[in-house]
Parts: structure tokens; C-alpha cells; sequence
């Protein structure tokens, strides 16, 4: 472990142990992915691709509900737990959905402007802050001129309830990040460079005093790398 971060092998082997219980983590997400769902512009989308698929449980209610039946959607997880419950959950999607292992780094073997959406759901807050720009330089690549950026996060709370808890969060983060699965509250725009992205939706969701932010910033044009 490194400074308060866990490293790619401890993610791994907890997320390998944790395996199907990541569901459980819906009472808090669910209001927030619904949100990104409803501002992502799927509906539009030919070609996702997801940092952090987790069990699947994002990916197919795009592919049941909210991607046209020609789009095509790529996950990647660093655990092979959880990518097996992925699979094993897109089964009826074979041909159009695929599911990576990989070795947590955070440069894929996709050719630049691949996707047309980019999503990270609750894998930010668990990346040290270099590794946050990789991977937001990294969807930059990715992504077509106007493509979508759509992010979920922790965030900083903005009641007194949701303040305090995130504070503890936080000092729990810093103190052992393996009790809070390596997360902790991150501010998402606080990493977006603005003359690469614009911000088309940014709201902080909270549930259960949970507060998750919600970014959906689209790539401008004419400011390749």
C-alpha cells in the first residue's frame, strides 16, 4: 500500500473477496446512476466503453433500456471475480458486449476515438490523484470529438449529516483505506482540464447521507493530444 492508497494488487484481492456483495452498494448508488443514465445521451451512443464494469449490473440496463441495438459496449475490471459475474450477467449480449480482465493499468489497446462514451462509476474515488488524470487523459484518447465523459464518484457532502459522514470517510480513508474498500470522497471536476472538456451535467445525488457526484462532460473538438 502506498501513502493511503491501496495498490492494484490489493484492489484486486478485495474486489476478488467482496465478488458478488459489490451489489450490495445500491442503496446508495442506485440514485445516482439512474441519474447519469438519464444525462449520459445513451440513447445516441454506438460504442461504450467502461472503466470499472464491476458485475455487470451498469452495462445491462444500458443494453436493455438505453442503447440503440446496434451499439456495442466494452467493460474492464481488474478482478476476475467480479469480471466472471459480468459475464456471466451480458450472457444474452454476447456479440455486442465484452468484458476485459486487465492488469489495472490504466492505457487500454484501443485505437484513439474508439468510443463515443466513456463511463467510470465509483472507481475514481479509488485511484490516487496521478492515476486520476491517466485515466481521464486516457478516455480523452478514447473518446470521438463531442464524445461523452460520464462519471459517478463519492463526493464532499453539502448537509451537515452528509458533511460529518464524509469527513469520517475520509479520516477512515486515511487511517486504513482497506475498512472503506480503498474509496474516498474526490471532487470530479477538480480533474477535468476545461480546454479539453465542457461540463454538459454535474449534480451531487445523495442517498442515505451518501452524497455521489455526477458528471457527464463532452470531449471539444480541435484539441487533440
Amino acid at each position: 500500500m502506498s501513502g493511503s492508497f491501496l495498490s492494484r494488487e490489493e484492489v484486486r484481492s478485495f474486489y476478488d473477496r467482496f465478488g458478488a456483495k459489490q451489489d450490495w452498494q445500491r442503496f446508495y448508488e442506485g440514485p445516482a446512476l439512474r441519474d447519469l443514465l438519464l444525462h449520459g445521451q445513451f440513447e445516441s451512443a454506438q460504442s461504450v466503453f467502461e472503466l470499472g464494469c464491476g458485475t455487470g449490473a451498469f452495462a445491462r440496463a444500458l443494453l436493455e433500456a438505453h442503447l440503440p441495438g446496434t451499439a456495442s459496449y466494452v467493460g474492464v475490471d481488474i478482478s476476475s471475480t467480479i469480471a466472471g459475474i459480468a459475464r456471466k450477467r451480458l450472457d444474452s449480449f454476447k456479440g455486442r458486449a465484452e468484458v476485459v480482465i486487465t492488469d489495472g493499468s490504466l492505457a487500454f489497446n484501443y485505437p484513439d476515438w474508439s468510443f463515443d462514451r466513456f463511463v467510470s462509476n465509483y472507481v475514481i474515488d479509488l485511484l490516487p490523484p496521478e492515476d486520476i488524470h491517466q485515466a481521464i487523459d486516457e478516455a480523452y484518447r478514447l473518446l470521438v470529438p463531442g464524445g461523452r465523459l460520464c462519471l459517478v464518484s463519492l463526493t464532499f457532502g453539502s448537509t451537515i449529516a452528509s458533511r460529518a459522514l464524509t469527513w469520517a470517510w475520509g479520516r477512515i480513508h486515511k487511517l486504513n483505506p482497506r475498512l472503506v474498500g480503498g474509496c474516498r470522497p474526490v471532487r470530479l471536476q477538480d480533474f477535468l482540464n476545461k480546454d479539453r472538456w465542457r461540463v454538459d451535467h454535474c449534480i451531487v445525488v445523495s442517498a442515505f447521507g451518501i452524497p455521489s457526484e455526477v458528471v457527464v462532460a463532452s470531449k471539444s473538438a480541435g484539441n487533440e493530444l
